[in-house]
């Protein structure tokens, strides 16, 4: 089969509006909560989220990032500051999340402005990680140029001896962010491509709810 031949058709459901929450994040934590399905492959992360962020000059970037709570309306995910999206979101703090569940056939498409947690919100994730990704977090100069994959390893050894079986601090440029929804668009997979798309966008304190074109 080509690459051109490759398609499927979806069947499994269909949206409408008069059967969303008129609350876009309750409506999102209804479809997260039908993603997480008992028989699941062990690889298959429904928290996954495509993060896209942009520079100054407009230039986007796209990787995928986890979903690590919700507080407050607000999206969270944490990682280095000094990579290449944290430096992208100082420049410009419009981000674009989009979540796919293909076992459901849907995704969600959220667009919003985003901020840095509290110091206190994230040190309190950070140790709450596993020990070698707090490791990890200290020996990785995240989106900089490494010689040799021998280097990481060499600087995780120092770090877990110098440490010991003490706490791994949490680093300064190390923490979370949170999105706040301005926009989240519902997509669920229909035949012919004719697939439902449900729209939220801000109004004030409310949310404008419109039905768009596949």
């Amino acid at each position: 089969m080509t690459i051109d031949q490759m398609r499927k058709d979806y069947l499994l459901a269909g949206l409408r509006k008069r059967d969303v929450d008129q609350d876009p994040m309750v409506q999102f934590q209804k479809w997260f909560h039908e993603s997480l399905q008992p028989d699941l492959p062990d690889w298959f992360e429904v928290n996954a989220m495509t993060l896209s962020t942009s520079d100054q000059y407009g230039r986007v970037s796209s990787r995928v990032v986890l979903l690590k709570g919700i507080d407050d309306g607000r999206l969270l995910f944490f990682t280095n500051y000094d990579s290449d999206k944290g430096q992208q979101i100082a420049e410009n703090p419009h981000v674009s999340l989009c979540f796919f569940w293909p076992h459901l056939q849907r995704q969600v498409r959220i667009e919003g402005s985003v901020h840095r947690t509290s110091r206190e919100r994230s040190e309190h994730y950070f140790h709450s990680r596993p020990r070698d990704s707090q490791v990890g977090a200290l020996v990785s100069q995240q989106s900089s140029v490494v010689a040799s994959r021998d280097i990481l390893e060499a600087r995780r050894q120092e770090v877990e001896a110098e440490h010991g079986d003490d706490e791994i601090p949490c680093p300064e440029n190390w923490g979370g962010y949170q999105v706040e929804p301005e926009r989240f668009e519902f997509w669920q997979g229909r035949s012919g491509r004719l697939h439902d798309r449900i729209l939220y966008e801000r109004d004030g304190e409310q949310w404008k709810c419109s039905r768009l074109s596949p």
